[in-house]
């Protein structure tokens, strides 16, 4: 085995084993091993956000995570949203306010937002723009990022709309 390991994660609902190597960060193997391309890497020193996914429920930046941490626990990737089927209420929010422009940093910011839905905080304004700021937007796209979200998390309220 010279120094490798086997590690099982739920991702995306699907139970996937591997053998890696201990260092491998999480977002090298979503990527590299998975071929989950949806999560980006831009900075990797957790600064933009463009690899967040959602770990057990909770957004973190893959890119500061090992691989092995997440053996046992369950990933969600931006390729979870639509699929091959119609755009989830999150996506489509996006594409209605306009929220991206070269779209890297869309999957961070779409990860960050459904956490945050499914945590049931319906946040607006600062509240909402501080939960944000952990990703960037290299386009400044962040008037329509905001309104998007604001947008989601008002239908996802109780009484809201979808």
């Amino acid at each position: 085995m010279s120094g490798r390991c086997t590690i099982a994660i739920t991702v995306n609902g699907e139970l996937r084993s591997a053998e890696i190597e201990p260092r491998r960060t999480l977002v090298d193997f979503l990527r590299h091993d998975l071929r989950l391309y949806g999560t980006h890497v831009g900075c990797e020193q957790g600064a933009c956000g463009a690899c967040t996914v959602q770990l057990d429920g909770k957004a973190i930046k893959s890119c500061l995570m090992l691989a092995v941490q997440a053996d046992g626990h369950e990933i969600r990737t931006v390729e979870s949203l639509a699929g091959n089927g119609p755009l989830h209420p999150l996506q489509e929010a996006f594409r209605d306010a306009h929220a991206l422009q070269c779209g890297f940093c869309t999957p961070g910011f779409l990860m960050v937002a459904l956490a945050l839905a499914e945590s049931g905080r319906a946040l607006q304004g600062e509240a909402l723009r501080s939960e944000l700021a952990g990703n960037l937007c290299r386009c400044t796209g962040y008037v329509g990022i905001l309104e998007a979200v604001e947008r989601f998390l008002k239908q996802r309220a109780p009484g809201g709309g979808k």
